[in-house]
């Protein structure tokens, strides 16, 4: 518990390194929260000036509030805006930056009927930034997540055959990863067969699977609040010549993408690496993502492994590569890892082979 108090300390001070006499920054999304504070529960508010922080809870947390963040000042509302209205008065704050992404219109007009006088701006990436580098014990937990969802598809990997529906895989992935210590899915998990592995974002249904199908499985588990990100396309009972071939050109942008990746590369850099692959084969029209995104406490946050994408890799990223190609009313193919970012190269993090796979 002590690292963690000074890992959050830490993560503090360099949010504050910006705040000047008499500003306040007001942050609502839980996350957040939690990576600033420590504190998980799934609702509250914090509010931090240059040399104080005040964490807002309502009834059902206060006692968890006091456990998780020893020493902060909790206070403890009946409703949001006002009990913000209240601490923001009480600390003369003179402008106010809040987290415009995870607040909304109706709240919005109310914080300002509150505080008229109070100048408020959106907050820009700051924390997402912040947030992006992860220290020794985030990576733990990302490796302990991928390791738990990963051993839970090896177990899934017999039971996909002729005659199996794809909700039938979903749901059983997802018990099998809850029963071997996932605090909870990292998202729907995806199991799609044939034309529907040609949906990026394919919703598991009541398809069967049938001899000769794509089946592609995107998943994760979330272990002390941090995420994996993983997705395999298999091949059910038998493989033909064209699918043998993109999977190998998919597999190919895959390899070459995080094999470029490292401290001191552009972000923008690995997504062009990737598409040139693909359009070297003529499949870069039917890439329709980005290459990759960063994984933590959220399965999607900063970096974006995209086009045109500025932001600079730092040792200590953790980040995805999941190029694939969609052939509408055919099928598709996607392979993804989830890699941490080195000074020189990166480790791989999920567990489970990109080889091609019959099952």
């Amino acid at each position: 518990m002590g690292h963690e108090r000074t890992f959050e300390t830490e993560r503090l001070g360099r949010l504050r390194e910006g705040v000047a006499d008499g500003e306040a920054l007001l942050l609502f999304d839980a996350k957040n929260i939690r990576y600033l504070t420590g504190f998980t529960g799934s609702e509250g508010a914090l509010a931090v000036g240059k040399d104080w922080r005040v964490l807002l809870v309502d009834g059902r947390y206060v006692t968890q509030a006091r456990n998780e963040v020893p020493g902060a000042e909790i206070f403890e509302f009946r409703n949001r805006i006002e009990g913000i209205a209240a601490v923001i008065g009480g600390h003369a704050v003179e402008s106010l930056g809040f987290e415009s992404s995870a607040l909304n219109v109706e709240e919005y007009l109310r914080l300002r009927e509150k505080l008229p006088e109070v100048p408020l701006r959106p907050l820009s990436s700051e924390l997402q930034e912040i947030r992006a580098v992860k220290n020794g014990e985030e990576i733990q937990r990302i490796r302990q997540a991928a390791r738990i969802a990963g051993e839970a598809l090896a177990e899934v990997r017999s039971l996909i055959r002729p005659g199996v529906r794809e909700q039938e895989l979903a749901v059983e992935l997802d018990y099998r990863m809850r029963r071997s210590g996932a605090e909870q899915v990292s998202f729907e998990t995806i199991v799609a067969a044939a034309a529907n592995t040609a949906l990026p974002h394919a919703t598991p249904g009541d398809r069967r699977i049938a001899d000769g199908d794509c089946v592609m499985i995107d998943y994760g588990a979330v272990w002390g609040g941090y995420h994996s990100d993983e997705t395999c396309t298999w091949f059910a009972g038998r493989v033909d010549g064209r699918q043998r071939e993109v999977y190998g050109i998919v597999r190919e942008a895959h390899d070459r993408a995080i094999a470029a990746i490292r401290a001191g590369v552009a972000c923008g850099e690995i997504d062009r690496i990737a598409r040139s692959c693909l359009a070297e084969a003529g499949l870069d029209g039917h890439f329709s993502h980005g290459t990759g995104h960063g994984v933590g406490l959220d399965v999607h946050e900063a970096p974006r492994l995209a086009s045109g994408r500025q932001e600079i890799l730092r040792a200590g990223m953790v980040v995805t590569v999941e190029p694939g190609v969609y052939i509408p009313g055919l099928w598709g193919i996607r392979i993804e890892d989830t890699v941490l970012v080195m000074e020189e190269g990166c480790e791989i993090l999920t567990p489970t082979s990109k080889e091609l796979t019959i099952v």
